[in-house]
């Protein structure tokens, strides 16, 4: 599904003056003249542009008069309106509103070049990042601003709204979403209920009459990660409530209380055709997909909705090196990360793939597609000093990848290669097989 438009942006590598150590290296001759930076945003720490930047310094560091197509990318998550708005030409508006742990943030949602068409990141009004690292706790957290980021491009008159879901600080399943819409979610005397998941498991009785009706009127689109469910044993809570600030057993009563939503919001709200329980999306961002799915959204692969504007494809297929990255590299990556989706994309052209990531775990080196992965930290060090010194490291690690990239292709085996014919992507993605270290 193709919504948006974007021409390719292509930028020019720099003219460097290198130190004698690097002029030595850069004189080899290179395989490598087209290289595709695809990165996603570092959590806490880097967004997708920033990550883009500090990788293509590095290509220059290596390779002065490669051209480098720096595309960042975006999964629903942090830096989603920015990104969207600038591809298509739009602007973003700047609002108040209810933040994650009831206080009032600064936020901002888009409209898109043709105007038509509204982005509300729910990362930038109930994101993790705006939730205080002695306040972590899902159960307490809410997705009340999304729903007054959603009023307020309703406001604007779009006959359409995109929400991107990721990198959220909520487990409430989308109950404040719907509360600021609208809702009214009542315990079983009848009163409101407070914010927070923690509280879904007095949930008795949800009453819609209230809902803004220009809902109905509109079209609601969920970019969300498929593989996210909101109830059972890969349910939202269990998966990600951990990572949140959960506790053990706050994690099996936040999963009592979606289980409850699910329940009440079906039956409530006549839901049917989608299993708000466990269909796909419906835990994207803490459970946020279920709530709108109750109220009409469609949930999408997020992939589906915010790449395939960027002409990705066709760029990806014109590379002879393609590099991407996240923050943490690990058996969940194939589970909708942007590395994944670069790298199965890049494959079906065969072009090589070299994840960078700030930390490399369990599976990283399984990632279908993936020909080699490396990881941006030198020596171990606080997490503070790296967060602060993401750009530089990664930007230092993708200089010390493509050297050894490059010594691949001056060894015999790339030598006969090339002079037989073999493409530079051939050679390349021979040289650099992923580690068996765990």
């Amino acid at each position: 599904m193709s919504m948006l438009s974007s021409a390719p942006s292509v930028i020019p590598a720099a003219s460097v003056t290198p130190a004698p150590a690097v002029a030595s290296a850069a004189s080899v001759p290179s395989p490598l003249h087209r290289v595709v930076v695809a990165p996603s945003g570092f959590k806490e720490s880097l967004s997708a542009q920033a990550a883009a930047d500090a990788i293509a310094a590095g290509v220059r560091r290596v390779l002065p008069a490669a051209e480098i197509d720096s595309i960042p990318l975006v999964d629903g998550g942090e830096g989603t309106a920015v990104t969207l708005a600038a591809a298509t030409g739009g602007r973003l508006v700047a609002l108040p509103a209810t933040g994650p742990v009831g206080e009032t943030v600064g936020t901002h949602f888009a409209l898109l070049g043709a105007q038509d068409t509204a982005v509300v990141e729910m990362a930038a009004v109930a994101g993790l990042s705006l939730v205080p690292r002695a306040l972590r706790d899902p159960g307490a957290t809410t997705t009340y601003g999304v729903g007054e980021l959603i009023r307020a491009a309703l406001d604007t008159g779009v006959r359409r709204i995109l929400v991107g879901c990721g990198d959220s600080g909520t487990s409430d399943g989308g109950a404040g979403a719907l509360q600021a819409l609208g809702a009214r979610l009542l315990d079983a005397d009848g009163f409101a209920l407070p914010p927070g998941g923690r509280e879904l498991v007095r949930l008795a009785r949800v009453d819609p009459s209230g809902l803004d009706p220009r809902l109905k009127d509109t079209e609601l689109l969920v970019a969300c990660n498929p593989f996210n469910v909101l109830c059972g044993e890969r349910g939202v809570a269990r998966v990600f409530g951990p990572q949140k600030g959960a506790t053990p057993a706050q994690v099996e009563h936040l999963s009592a209380g979606l289980e409850n939503w699910a329940r009440v919001l079906t039956r409530d709200l006549g839901v049917t055709g989608t299993d708000l329980r466990g269909g796909p999306g419906t835990g994207a961002s803490g459970g946020l997909g279920a709530g709108l799915a109750a109220v009409g959204a469609r949930l999408l692969p997020r992939f589906e909705v915010l790449l395939d504007h960027l002409d990705l494809d066709a760029r990806l297929a014109r590379a002879d090196l393609v590099l991407t990255a996240e923050g943490a590299l690990d058996h969940q990556t194939p589970r909708g990360k942007v590395p994944a989706e670069v790298a199965r994309r890049a494959k079906l052209y065969g072009r090589p793939v070299l994840a960078l990531a700030g930390t490399l775990g369990e599976g990283a080196h399984e990632v279908p597609g993936v020909d080699a992965c490396h990881g941006i930290m030198p020596a171990p060090m606080a997490l503070a000093d790296a967060l602060l010194r993401a750009a530089e490291l990664l930007t230092d690690a993708t200089e010390r990848a493509l050297r050894m990239i490059l010594l691949g292709s001056r060894l015999p085996a790339g030598r006969t290669a090339q002079a037989a014919g073999t493409s530079a992507a051939e050679v390349v993605s021979g040289t650099q097989r992923p580690s068996s270290v765990r």
